[in-house]
């Protein structure tokens, strides 16, 4: 029996970047919350709508979504004078893998 631990490839300074993003877009709780709620709905929405499912205002709404869209958790497309946004739908299996490589599984 084998028992040396197997050793994995080290992450990359650009993986670590980006996984850390991640996740310091989701240390915010209101911000799980607005992503959870995108997710909920399976629909784009406008910043109107999710202000009133949520207990803060637009401003703060506005600002949680432009963290979320800058790691590209949640996308954005501008109708008219209006801004929908969803969930990456990508982020399904993205984050789940970024998960398993900072944890050295395969």
């Amino acid at each position: 029996m084998n028992t040396t631990p197997q050793r994995h490839e080290a992450l990359s300074d650009e993986d670590a970047a980006t996984y850390a993003g991640w996740f310091k877009a989701l240390a915010d709780p209101m911000r799980v919350r607005l992503l959870h709620l995108l997710a909920a709905e399976r629909r784009p929405m406008a910043v109107g709508e999710i202000t009133s499912s949520l207990p803060i205002g637009q401003s703060t709404v506005s600002h949680h979504l432009k963290v979320l869209a800058d790691v590209r958790f949640v996308l954005s497309d501008r109708q008219g004078t209006s801004t929908r946004y969803q969930v990456n739908e990508a982020c399904l299996d993205c984050f789940p893998a970024a998960v398993r490589a900072i944890m050295g599984q395969p």
